[in-house]
C-alpha cells in the first residue's frame, strides 16, 4: 500500500520536507520575493492563482523529486487545485514520489502569556476527512512561542497535542509546530522549557501513536536529540524561521537526525522572470544544499 511506503519514506529516507504552504497573510510577501508585485493581481483569487503557478513551477521542476525532497506541505487551496489536470496531492506522490502534507491551522490568536496559540478551527474534522480522501498523508499546524514562559509553553504544547489527537483519529500523521521566535532574547531558555514540555507530552501519548515535530533550529546543537530517538516520534524537522538559507543550513547540519522543512530558504533566489533553465538550476542548487545539511548528521 502507498501509505506503508510513505510511512517508511517519512521515517527513514534521507532528504527534507518542502514547505509550500504560505497562506493568506504570508502569500503577498512570498510572491514579492518571487518577483510578483501586488500590482500583478487585483483580488485574493488572482493572488492565489499567482502563488499556485509559483508552486506548480517548483513541483514540476526536474530538481524537485523524492530522492531529495521526501515530503511537501501544502496550503488548503493548493491541495484543492490541480497540476497538469491531476489533483496536487496525487501529482506529488505519483509523479514526484513526494509525500503530501496539509497545513490545517487557521492562523494565530492574539499573544498571551508569551505565546500565540492557534485560532479555533471548528471545521477541522471535515477538512481532515476531505484531506484523507485526497491522499494527504499528514498535517501541520503552527503556533508561536515568544518568551520563556513555563505556563505559556505548557498551554501551547497542550493545544498542539489536542489537535494532534484529532488528526490521528482520521488516520493522518500530525506535524506539531510550536515555533520559537528566533529574535527573542531568551530563546535558549524557551527551548529548554519546550524540550521538557514536549518530552512529557510524548511520554503520555497512548498506544503506539506517532507524531512528527517541526521545531526552530536551537541555540544549543543537538538539544532535541532525545526527541529524535523518542519512540513516539516519526521524524523531527526544522523550520528556517527567518534565517537565510546559509545560516539555516549551517545550524541544521549541527543537529543529528533533524531534517529541514524550509519555505523561504527553499525558494530563496527564485524569480518569476527566470528562464526555465535558470529557475531549475537555482532550485536544484537550493535543494542540493538543504539535502546535504539534512543528511549531515
Amino acid at each position: 500500500m502507498s501509505n506503508d511506503i510513505q510511512t517508511k519514506q517519512m521515517t527513514s529516507a534521507g532528504g527534507f520536507i518542502a514547505a509550500l504552504d504560505q497562506s493568506g497573510g504570508s502569500t503577498p510577501k512570498a510572491l514579492k520575493l518571487y518577483g510578483v508585485d501586488e500590482s500583478a493581481y487585483g483580488s485574493d483569487a488572482e493572488m492565489f492563482d499567482q502563488v499556485h503557478a509559483m508552486r506548480s513551477r517548483i513541483v514540476k521542476s526536474p530538481a524537485f523529486s523524492g530522492d531529495k525532497v521526501i515530503g511537501a506541505i501544502l496550503f488548503e487551496m493548493t491541495m484543492d487545485r490541480d497540476i497538469d489536470g491531476i489533483p496536487t496531492p496525487q501529482y506529488l506522490w505519483e509523479n514526484r514520489h513526494v509525500v503530501p502534507f496539509l497545513k490545517i491551522d487557521k492562523g494565530l490568536a492574539d499573544a498571551q502569556d508569551g505565546v500565540k496559540l492557534m485560532k479555533p478551527n471548528d471545521g477541522l474534522d471535515g477538512l481532515l476527512a476531505r484531506a484523507a480522501k485526497l491522499g494527504i498523508f499528514g498535517t501541520k499546524m503552527r503556533s508561536v512561542i515568544d518568551a520563556a514562559s513555563v505556563s505559556g509553553i505548557a498551554a501551547n504544547v497542550q493545544q498542539q497535542f489536542e489537535v494532534a489527537a484529532q488528526v490521528l483519529a482520521h488516520g493522518l500523521i500530525p506535524i506539531i509546530e510550536p515555533e520559537v521566535t528566533i529574535t527573542i532574547t531568551d530563546k535558549a531558555a524557551a527551548e529548554d522549557i519546550l524540550l521538557d514540555t514536549l518530552t512529557r507530552a510524548l511520554d503520555a501519548l497512548p498506544g503506539d501513536q506517532q507524531v512528527m515535530l517541526k521545531l526552530t533550529l536551537p541555540e544549543t546543537p543537538n538539544l532535541y536529540e532525545t526527541l529524535v530517538s523518542h519512540d513516539r516520534i516519526m521524524r523531527v524537522v526544522a523550520l528556517s524561521g527567518g534565517y537565510d538559507r546559509e545560516e539555516a543550513n549551517n545550524r541544521l547540519a549541527q543537529n543529528r537526525g533533524v531534517i529541514a522543512s524550509f519555505s523561504r530558504a527553499l525558494s530563496e533566489g527564485l524569480s518569476a522572470d527566470q528562464s526555465d533553465d535558470a529557475f531549475d538550476t537555482r532550485l536544484g542548487a537550493s535543494i542540493d544544499a538543504i539535502h546535504a545539511a539534512s543528511i549531515a548528521g
